[in-house]
């Protein structure tokens, strides 16, 4: 076969290919070479540079171009170099495969083929969404919105550790709805459902972003607070409950209110357990029903 009959062949086989193939000159960046894929998303080489042609933007070479990757110390060829990239101007994806070869005249060169990877980067993207909506799901409860009790005991597991390893001192807080077992058996749970959600509402903005919130049982709630002493946790309590006594739910013609009961429990040092935290703040809560309810009781 002749030359001119091989190079007929390349370039057929090269402008069937369903990929980006270009040859870039390795220190001008001229293109020297474009095949059929390319000059349909890019127009024609004439003479051009290859980040003027194959990008956007660009007052210069790329920033990420891998011209430097694709040669040892002594300036050899070191292989093939495989990246992906969404390019500036088509905004598709592409799996890059570079490297360099002996042009026609033996100078080296920059050879790039680019397959289109755009689906499976979007594939990719809506499965890391999904995983995370799902990871998000699993710690969320789907009424409130709030840490489920789970995301609660694991978020505070780790707040404590951090406190208990500079010796410092955590106050948890629970709290129950007063009577709310009344609300379903006379409105029904759609009812309680709607109070519960206007609960979270009202308290959400009150906590310090550090803290831990969470819904931790039907009508009961817990807040964790590190580096925080009692007379904090009390302040933050008694906000709580009276934000909770203003809130006001229309419900059919009707006019829904709930009160809730507060149980605190302080502990300093590097042995903070959340377990003992949580059955004292728990006695303390119980004893506030015991005095009324609608009140800010804290453990001995």
């Amino acid at each position: 076969m002749s030359d001119n009959h091989s190079v007929e062949a390349l370039t057929t086989i090269l402008d069937s290919l369903d990929a980006l193939v270009y040859v870039a000159d390795l220190k001008t960046h001229d293109l020297l070479y474009l095949n059929a894929y390319g000059r349909r998303l890019f127009g024609a080489a004439d003479g051009r540079k290859c980040w003027q042609t194959l990008q956007t933007a660009q007052a210069g070479p790329c920033e990420f171009c891998t011209n430097s990757c694709l040669a040892d110390k002594q300036g050899n060829p070191n292989g093939v170099y495989v990246w992906e990239f969404q390019n500036t101007l088509t905004h598709r994806w592409y799996q890059c495969r570079d490297e360099l070869i002996r042009w026609t005249d033996g100078r080296l060169v920059r050879l790039e083929v680019a397959t289109d990877i755009t689906d499976r980067k979007e594939m990719e993207q809506q499965l890391h969404e999904a995983t995370r909506v799902a990871r998000e799901l699993a710690h969320t409860d789907e009424l409130t919105g709030l840490n489920n009790r789970r995301a609660f005991l694991a978020y505070s597991e780790q707040s404590l550790k951090r406190s208990s390893r500079s010796g410092g001192v955590v106050s948890l807080i629970v709290f129950d709805l007063d009577f709310f077992k009344q609300i379903n058996d006379q409105w029904g749970h759609e009812a309680g459902d709607k109070v519960l959600q206007a609960v979270a509402r009202v308290i959400h903005p009150l906590i310090r972003s550090g803290d831990v919130l969470g819904r931790i049982g039907g009508e009961e709630f817990a807040v964790t607070m590190a580096e925080a002493c009692h007379d904090q946790a009390l302040a933050l309590a008694e906000r709580l409950r009276k934000a909770i006594a203003e809130i006001r739910v229309p419900y059919h013609g009707h006019t829904l209110r709930c009160s809730a009961s507060f149980g605190i429990a302080t502990e300093a040092g590097r042995e903070i357990k959340l377990s003992q935290l949580l059955l004292r703040a728990d006695g303390a809560l119980y004893r506030a029903k015991d005095d009324g309810r609608d009140k800010v009781s804290s453990a001995n």
